[in-house]
Order: structure tokens, then C-alpha cells, then sequence
């Protein structure tokens, strides 16, 4: 076992060992067959950006998703009719109400959201349907795609929930009374019991997870599942209202985008570093894991994976802020080090997005003006998006009107765009040639 593997996995045996004593809760007895869960069943799972597994517990016991399937059947309605169609049937709106409440609209009957009852069975309803591909069977690729492995349905958990589902059914027939439902609700809800009844494990639903904190790709396969795009609606909507009735608190206290569900499963996804999930039956009064809340609240506390935190401390992107007189390389005095003090030099590590751009341009704003010339250094950058791109092409473009000979260091071509325009940086493999270009030394 690498250091890695095994500092991760030990982090998670130690929540494991934490609260796999933890004894509160229910089992979901209105579904019988749930019922006949194993309590002391817990699991945990995380799945890296980088594909990597690691787990805790019972993270291979399989048992159904339930409404932890939402958010999947949701992107793929989204991938297949777009956030404006799939508006039109389904709000986006927290509904402060359980997951079995009446969350309708009174004018038009449109589901507050698709993680409640009723946006869940219109959204399944609105996956196409055709002789060739039928529904369910585009909702299961989906769910295994997801997953990075095929899924199956216990047949004996969808029989049980077709038997009891009286209340899904009414939920149905008050959506279509008022319109906006588009199928039959007989077929709607039996294709929604069988979406419910898939199969998975905590593994599973970790990939699946982490599948939507990368953008849309399975870290695992290397599939893209759905648009980046998707991925952000879907992880938007499932931080708003995946918890039900207790999603305020939960963002304010976890702050990651999460779903439940009935059978004692529960995801989480921190958006660009990992999904995670976890699997123990017993529920609270608002249907959620109770060892998996707990769980995966204090990974997020001790992680500090709370989207509204800073995710890292100001200085981290910047590394340097001086002038070329400073560098090694400068001559010791006389008037080459004049000239070399007239040359400010920024550098910056790691990938660079919109905050860290913000924080490189601010550190060339106050390190530049007063010069001749002004060197960027991206020799230690690993990756720079397309916002923070511009933002910098643009800022050292001002700083070339404003007098200065501007220069990047930048051996991996992040900055560079096809052609070459007047008022481009210029652009060097070290930053030695690139102050040295400032100094009128170089041919650039």
C-alpha cells in the first residue's frame, strides 16, 4: 500500500471506528423489504480525480439507490432535453418539505425540484421513450455509466416498493391533474420504482459522485458522461435541495453537494477533488444516514472541503514577487543592476483559476508599473483555465501599453494561443531569457 493509499484509507477506517457504534436511528419499514436491512451494515467509500479507490467497512455490500438515483436520472434528462426544457417541468427550487411532500406549484403543479417525490417521477417521465430504447433502459446505462460497471435491479426490493407505493402513485395523479406530466402516471411510477430498486454499493456510488465533481467524467473509465456543464447544474441543484428539509443546514454546516437516500445511502461531491459515499441503514427523521451524516460531516470538517471556505491560503499562488536585481543571476553592481532593479518578476504555482489570475495580476500591478519592464513566471503553473487565461493575456497587454517590455516564462506553452497579435506577451522557455528580453538583451 502506497503512503497515499494508505493515509487516505486510514482516514477513513478512523471515521468508520468513530461512529459504527453509533446506534440512532430507523430502518425505512414502509418499504417491507428494507426492513429487512442488516443495522450494523456501514460502509464508506471515497474515489479520487486521478481514479483512485479507497474504502472502509462495508463499502462492497450491495443495496439500492433510491433516491440517491435522482441526481443521475436528472443530468440525464438535462444532457437529453436541456436546462430550459427540462425547466418547463421541473423547478429548481428548495422546497423546505420532506421527500414525500405535496412540493407543487399552485398555478401550475410544477415539482419544486428533481430530488423531491415529485420532480424525481416527472423527471423520470420525461427520459424519451422508444421501441427501440426503451426508458428504463436508458436510465439504467446511464446509472452504470455513472458507476463505471454495470448495475442491475433487485427485483424483490422493486416489488416490494410497487406493493407499498400508494402515496408515489397519488403524488402522480395530483401532478397530472394539473398538467404537467408526460405519461401515463401508472407507467411513470413503475419505471420510477424500478429506477429506485438499481443496485449499488458504496464504491458505486462514490465513482458515481466523483463522476460529477469532475465534470462529467468518470474518473474511472475516462468516460465523459455528461457536460461539464450538466455536472455543474446537477451539483448545484443537489447542494440547494438534495437533503430535503434539512438541505440548509447541511450546506451550512457540511457544505458540499449531497444526496440521501432511503436505503442508507448517502454521496457527497467535492467538485474537482473526490466523491465520496457511504452506506449504513439506520435513518433520521429526515431519511438520511445517520452514520453516513456523521461521517462525511467530519471528513468535510477536518478536510475543510466547505465550498464556501477558502480553499487555499492567499499567498499559495504566488510565490515571488521581486525584481530582477534580486534574482541569482544578477550582477552584484553598477549599472546593470540598475537596470535588472527596473524589471519586476511575479511568479506563480500550481493550476491557476480565476482567483489565483486575480491574485498574479494584482501582484503584477504593484511590482510593474514603476519600471521598465515586467517578467511573469509560469515555469512551476501545472494548468491555467480558460478564464484565467484571458484575464492574464489581457493584463500584461496592459502593462504593454503602459510602457513596460512585458515577458512570460513559460516552457509548456499554458498562455499561448494560436497566431500572434500585436501586443502579445512574449513568451519564453525560462525565465532567464524572459528577463533578459526585458533587458533589450534577448531576440525574442
Amino acid at each position: 500500500m502506497s503512503p497515499a493509499t494508505g493515509a487516505v484509507t486510514e482516514a477513513l477506517g478512523e471515521l468508520h471506528a468513530r461512529y459504527a457504534d453509533v446506534g440512532d436511528g430507523e430502518l425505512a419499514d414502509y418499504i417491507p423489504q428494507l426492513a429487512l436491512a442488516d443495522p450494523d451494515d456501514f460502509g464508506l467509500a471515497l474515489v479520487s480525480m486521478d481514479g483512485h479507490r479507497y474504502s472502509a467497512g462495508d463499502a462492497d455490500v450491495p443495496f439500492t439507490a433510491q433516491s440517491v438515483s435522482k441526481p443521475f436520472v436528472y443530468a440525464l434528462a438535462l444532457s437529453l432535453l436541456g436546462l430550459d426544457e427540462v425547466s418547463r417541468w421541473v423547478n429548481a427550487e428548495p422546497s423546505g418539505e420532506a421527500f414525500n411532500g405535496i412540493s407543487l406549484e399552485r398555478t401550475t403543479g410544477r415539482p419544486a425540484n428533481a430530488m423531491v417525490n415529485a420532480g424525481a417521477i416527472v423527471t423520470t417521465a420525461l427520459i424519451p421513450h422508444t421501441p427501440g430504447t426503451p426508458r428504463f433502459t436508458r436510465i439504467l446505462d446511464c446509472l452504470s455509466r455513472f458507476a463505471g460497471r454495470s448495475l442491475d435491479v433487485d427485483e424483490q426490493v422493486y416489488a416490494s416498493e410497487s406493493f407499498t407505493g400508494d402515496r408515489n402513485r397519488a403524488l402522480a395523479y395530483l401532478i397530472r391533474s394539473t398538467g404537467p406530466l408526460p405519461v401515463d402516471p401508472v407507467a411513470a411510477v413503475e419505471t420510477y420504482f424500478r429506477q429506485c430498486a438499481v443496485r449499488v454499493t458504496a464504491l458505486d456510488l462514490a465513482a458515481m459522485a466523483a463522476t460529477l465533481a469532475h465534470g462529467g467524467v468518470n474518473p474511472l473509465t475516462g468516460e465523459q458522461v455528461v457536460s461539464e456543464a450538466v455536472a455543474a447544474q446537477v451539483l448545484a441543484v443537489m447542494a440547494t435541495c438534495g437533503m430535503y428539509d434539512s438541505s440548509g443546514a447541511w450546506l451550512l454546516r457540511v457544505g458540499l453537494p449531497a444526496k440521501s437516500g432511503v436505503s442508507g445511502g448517502l454521496i457527497a461531491a467535492g467538485p474537482a477533488r473526490f466523491g465520496v459515499a457511504a452506506y449504513s441503514p439506520p435513518l433520521d427523521t429526515t431519511g438520511t444516514s445517520v452514520r453516513g451524516r456523521l461521517a462525511i460531516g467530519e471528513l468535510s470538517r477536518r478536510l475543510g472541503l466547505h465550498l464556501m471556505r477558502n480553499p487555499a491560503l492567499a499567498a499559495s499562488t504566488v510565490t515571488l514577487v521581486t525584481t530582477a536585481g534580486d534574482l541569482p543571476t544578477a550582477p552584484a553592481a553598477g549599472h546593470e543592476r540598475a537596470a535588472h532593479e527596473d524589471v519586476a518578476v511575479v511568479a506563480a504555482q500550481g493550476a491557476l483559476d480565476f482567483t489565483a489570475a486575480e491574485r498574479v495580476l494584482h501582484a503584477l500591478d504593484e511590482a510593474g508599473p514603476e519600471g521598465t519592464g515586467a517578467v511573469l513566471d509560469l515555469v512551476r503553473v501545472t494548468g491555467i483555465g480558460g478564464v484565467a487565461r484571458a484575464m492574464l493575456r489581457d493584463g500584461l497587454m496592459r502593462l504593454t501599453a503602459d510602457g513596460l517590455r512585458t515577458a512570460v516564462a513559460d516552457p509548456d506553452g499554458l498562455l499561448r494561443r494560436p497566431g500572434h497579435e500585436d501586443g502579445d506577451p512574449r513568451i519564453f522557455a525560462t525565465r532567464e531569457e524572459a528577463v533578459d528580453w526585458c533587458l533589450g538583451r534577448g531576440a525574442g
